[in-house]
């Protein structure tokens, strides 16, 4: 058959599954070209190969940076199979080549490490074998290229129902394959290299790696994929699972904004949420205490939602997760009475991230049609506790008031936070009128907003959120300032004699 694979060139860092391909392709024929390790690999398992220096005439160069960049093998690769093309490698004795099996120096890998040295990064990046890759890609109507030991089955099966030769459409699939591969292998040496007080450069470029499918997206008429950030450290999708079912796409964002707000809190806390916002959270030196104090402040919106405890979940804290329905619950570990605990509900997602405390340092992307907005994190928490009413709060109100300003960053826009005794005891959420969202969140606090604080995302833009407050027996208010009316906003503080504190920072989230 025209097309039929008859010599292969073969030089991977990853063997994983290289003895049984090569087996294959030997047993049907194939001449292997191969170089180094892999060569001594293929030899251990009885596989006969031909040396790259053999077909080149030059050994292995520069501590092995040159053994591969040559037209004897470039040419076999590259040459159409036109009588011009195929004349002209015959003249210069160079073979045809019809299948590249490559992958690269493991960067990622290296980079990885604790401490990696930047020589150590310079030396695992590799020069020729992404320079093979493409050049077989370059000519895949006449070429096959393999790039990760994934790939083997499916081109054995092609190969065999073709006669050992590849079809249009798997060498047009492998193309595609192998230009995402070292697109994705040259984004993470550009990212790993580039200046670290550089986060806006000016060109971007990004790549992940597919994790998982879940059954849908947002809605059950929406197909979903997760994809990974190769040198992430943590985060949600580095948690191990330990129960439950796979994690929806809803799942994952609502897991990843419980962790954001749990990471925010040194001492004991857990939090609920609900559709992107939290609808409960609280501190404890107890960590059951914490859980209890969470699902009180909004028991009914807590229902089927996501737990994050920041610290370890002990029996006496599952026992109560578990008398309500929750979706999934992570922390950085569970006593083992207390995951048996949890997995009585065989549905529970359990997610136990060890280094829950960590955080990559990383901007913050949103996609909009036809592009990308970046920004750096949110992480001021406010410049200032500057006091504008001449009411002075107490110290248990002030404390209340900055465990209220932590929360509100978390909270879609616009938002108010009421808090009592280190928890949330209403909070109202994105509405577009502040004093609508002061209003929900006094609702939600009912008789406990008496004696509570209120913390606010943005300015007031009028005073009426600020009688609102007073009304309630509110013991406290902080705002970021900066309305036209902040003059408006305080006197009316000072009249109801409301403590009213500027901290300089806004924290929208929209």
């Amino acid at each position: 058959m025209s097309g039929k694979i008859k010599t292969a060139l073969i030089s991977v860092s990853d063997k994983a599954g290289l003895a049984e391909f090569a087996k294959e392709l030997h047993k049907n024929g194939v001449k292997i070209i191969s170089s180094g390790g892999t060569y001594d690999f293929l030899a251990k398992n009885g596989i006969k190969a031909v040396k790259v220096e053999d077909v080149t005439g030059f050994p292995e160069m520069l501590g092995g940076r040159v053994k591969t960049l040559h037209p004897k093998l470039h040419g076999g690769i590259l040459a159409k199979r036109t009588k011009e093309h195929l004349a002209q490698i015959a003249k210069h004795g160079i073979g045809q080549i019809d299948l590249v099996v490559v992958n690269l120096y493991p960067f990622r890998e290296t980079v990885s490490k604790p401490k990696v040295s930047r020589e150590e990064a310079v030396e695992n990046i590799d020069i020729g074998g992404p320079s093979l890759i493409r050049g077989a890609a370059k000519n895949h109507e006449y070429v096959g290229v393999v790039v990760e030991p994934a790939q083997y089955a499916k081109v054995l099966e092609d190969l065999k129902k073709n006669g050992f030769a590849l079809s249009k459409k798997m060498k047009e699939e492998l193309m595609a394959e192998a230009f995402a591969h070292t697109a994705a292998y040259d984004a993470l040496i550009a990212r790993h290299f580039a200046p670290k007080e550089d986060i806006f450069p000016s060109k971007l470029t990004l790549t992940f790696e597919k994790a998982s499918e879940p059954r849908y997206g947002e809605n059950p008429h929406q197909l979903a994929a997760v994809y990974k950030e190769p040198l992430s450290r943590t985060g949600v999708l580095m948690a191990e699972q330990l129960n439950g079912k796979q994690l929806s796409y809803n799942n994952i964002l609502d897991t990843d904004a419980a962790l954001a707000i749990a990471r925010e809190f040194e001492e004991p806390c857990v939090v609920i949420v609900k559709h992107n916002n939290p609808c409960g959270v609280a501190c404890d030196k107890k960590i059951s205490n914490a859980f209890a104090k969470a699902l009180e402040s909004d028991t009914k919106s807590a229902f089927g939602g996501i737990i994050a405890l920041n610290s370890k979940c002990d029996l006496e804290t599952a026992k109560a997760v578990n008398t309500v329905f929750f979706e999934v619950i992570i922390a950085p570990d569970f006593e083992s009475a207390a995951l048996e605990e949890l997995k009585k509900k065989q549905n529970l997602r359990v997610l136990k991230l060890k280094n829950m405390r960590e955080k990559d340092a990383a901007p913050v992307f949103r996609q909009v049609e036809g592009g990308l907005l970046v920004q750096e994190e949110d992480s001021k928490l406010a410049d200032e506790w500057k006091n504008v009413s001449e009411q002075k709060a107490e110290t248990k109100a002030l404390d209340d008031l900055k465990f209220a300003w932590k929360v509100a960053k978390f909270v879609k826009s616009n938002a108010i936070v009421l808090a009592k005794d280190n928890a949330t005891v209403g909070i109202g959420m994105g509405l577009t009128s502040r004093v609508d969202a002061s209003e929900l969140a006094l609702k939600k606090a009912g008789a406990k907003a008496k004696g509570s604080a209120m913390a606010s995302d943005g300015f007031f833009p009028f005073s009426d959120s600020i009688e609102l407050a007073a009304k309630a027996g509110v013991a406290a208010v902080c705002e970021p300032g900066g309305s036209v009316k902040d003059e408006e906003v305080i006197a009316s503080a000072k009249k109801l004699k409301l403590p009213l504190y500027f901290t300089g920072v806004r924290h929208f989230r929209h």
